[in-house]
């Protein structure tokens, strides 16, 4: 078990996601930075798919009351165990009363803790994602317990390579497809959409993030159609609305680009302010 002392500022259990629901408007959910969340639970052999702590901005303090293996890896929140400082994307073997704690955020916004065997939440659909009303709960509070599942297989193999280890978190190139209504835009707006820069705006959280510039404005009218975590939404006025993991699943406004998967996690290591580009797969 791990007792939670300091919840953080917004702490959640994820999986890689709540998939063949969404027809009943339930989102996919899970680690808005998959590679991350893959790369920590990689280092301790857990399956890929096995539940991650995120952390966003402010790291909590856990108390653990037996021995267990973590590892944490995406952003940097000067982790700690009894007050001394460790390295992300490492393995530590914590002790009965050990500590965990955080300090100083330095560059992302998002860190993943794994543990091995991987937190042993409530599953719903499939998914051990938080995601009030689907869950209980939605983040950490104090006092709440938590609990670890069973150590994977020793012998597993589980490769490391190709994952965010070897990713660089600061670029600012968004790769993204071409989505149902993109051939809605006209020249002028299409040019700036491809060759704009943009800012992350202060609007921005697991369900959307918000982009501070805005595009020429349209009067384009569609049915309320499907979308999917990392759709560019293209309002009346210009605005531009990137659906993050905790987006809804249908919307009206015009879909206009497609984030690739490491698209989405790059954008949900942004800070508000910083600056993005879309890049065209063609």
């Amino acid at each position: 078990m791990i007792q939670v002392n300091k919840p953080g500022l917004y702490s959640t259990i994820q999986d890689a996601g709540r998939f063949g629901y969404r027809d009943k408007g339930v989102p996919i959910s899970g680690a808005m930075d998959q590679f991350s969340a893959a790369y920590a639970n990689a280092l301790l052999r857990n399956e890929k798919s096995a539940a991650v702590m995120e952390i966003t901005m402010m790291g909590p303090e856990l108390v653990f009351d037996g021995p267990v293996r973590i590892a944490i890896s995406g952003a940097d929140m000067s982790p700690q165990i009894n007050g001394k400082a460790i390295q992300n994307n490492e393995v530590y073997e914590l002790k009965k009363e050990d500590v965990l704690s955080f300090g100083k955020l330095k560059g992302r916004i998002r860190a993943y803790l794994a543990v091995e065997g991987g937190f042993n939440t409530e599953q719903v659909m499939g998914s051990r994602s938080w995601y009030v009303p689907i869950t209980e709960h939605s983040h950490l509070t104090t006092g709440y317990s938590l609990e670890i599942g069973k150590k994977p297989r020793a012998n597993r193999k589980t490769k490391t390579k190709n994952l965010p280890s070897e990713f660089n978190f600061d670029q600012k190139e968004l790769e993204v497809y071409k989505a149902p209504e993109f051939n809605l835009l006209t020249g002028k707006q299409k040019q700036q959409v491809l060759n704009g820069i943009f800012n992350v705006a202060k609007e921005n959280n697991r369900m959307a993030y918000q982009l501070k510039q805005q595009i020429l404005p349209h009067k384009y009218s569609i049915l309320t159609s499907a979308t999917l975590p990392g759709t560019v939404q293209f309002t009346p006025s210009g605005k531009l609305i990137i659906l993050m993991k905790d987006a809804q699943t249908t919307g009206g406004y015009p879909r206009i680009l497609q984030l690739t998967d490491k698209a989405i996690a790059l954008l949900a290591q942004k800070r508000t302010g910083e600056e993005v580009r879309f890049s065209l797969i063609t």
